[in-house]
């Protein structure tokens, strides 16, 4: 039973944008963080971004992420949505989307649901 359905992903050019979704379709929101995970082939994953869902604070793994990347909620659609923009050839990943209770944290090891993800490949 799928909680978390990822779209938005493709091919783009680097210097574009990509707008990525998270569509939320299980359990209580309270005290749920939502966040962004990538990984690239033959590497690990690599916490991006991440959301709570009261209140909105966002958090983001480092200073570069956060200068292109923006990661905000929908709670009317229940959809958490990743803007990116500026895209560079490194940021080429499979993004995928997790939830759990509790605080945000890098470490994917505490998320409870993940989704399948989303292809994002940037062309230099």
């Amino acid at each position: 039973q799928e909680h978390l359905v990822e779209s938005g992903g493709g091919v783009v050019p680097a210097g574009q944008s990509l707008r990525l979704s998270c569509a939320v379709l299980e359990g209580s929101f309270y005290g749920n963080t939502i966040a962004w995970f990538r990984q690239a082939s033959g590497k690990s994953r690599e916490f991006v971004a991440a959301i709570r869902w009261r209140g909105g604070r966002t958090f983001y793994n480092d200073a570069d992420l956060q200068g292109r990347f923006t990661i905000s909620r929908d709670t009317s659609q229940n959809t958490v949505f990743l803007q990116m923009n500026n895209l560079k050839p490194e940021d080429s990943a499979n993004y995928v989307c997790a939830q759990m209770n509790g605080e945000p944290s890098s470490n994917p090891r505490v998320y409870d649901y993940w989704g399948r993800g989303t292809l994002v490949t940037v062309s230099s």
